[in-house]
């Protein structure tokens, strides 16, 4: 179970990494649209922008990465292994929130969602480095005579 504890927690890492590149992807996309005479408008095909469908499907799978990793810390017998996952998953959950404003609000809420990915992508790699050192503790400690 600490496996694959890990192996989400790493999924959720390289989710959030990519969820970073992609939206640099789309955004340099759109600045060479406007450089070639394009425009954004209201009718700007989303679809068109592979960043931003990049960013949209992952967004999906973060969530379920970060479900699954709450799900098995209850069998991971690690201390700290549900702490960690309920953070990560508490962190996903606000991350979902703050989109809402963001669209609906202003713009300015949309740095708060890319500073809170900051802390999922700590949170999860804190997680999944937790792990990994209790095991090595573990490994390290001589059998009983």
């Amino acid at each position: 179970m600490r496996t694959t504890y890990k192996v989400l927690a790493h999924l959720v890492v390289a989710g959030v990494a990519l969820q970073a590149a992609s939206v640099a992807l789309g955004f340099f996309g759109i600045l060479h649209e406007i450089e070639d005479g394009g425009a954004v408008t209201a009718s700007y095909d989303w679809e068109s922008n592979l960043g931003v469908m990049i960013h949209r499907v992952n967004g999906f799978l973060i969530p379920l990465y970060a479900l699954a990793l709450l799900v098995v810390s209850f069998f991971t017998r690690a201390p700290g292994a549900v702490r960690w996952a309920a953070t990560v998953f508490g962190l996903v959950l606000l991350q979902i929130g703050l989109l809402f404003p963001a669209f609906a609000v202003s713009e300015n809420w949309g740095a708060l969602h890319g500073l809170n990915a900051l802390l999922v992508l700590g949170a999860a790699v804190q997680a999944g480095r937790r792990v990994t050192r209790v095991h090595d503790e573990q490994v390290l400690e001589p059998a009983p005579v």
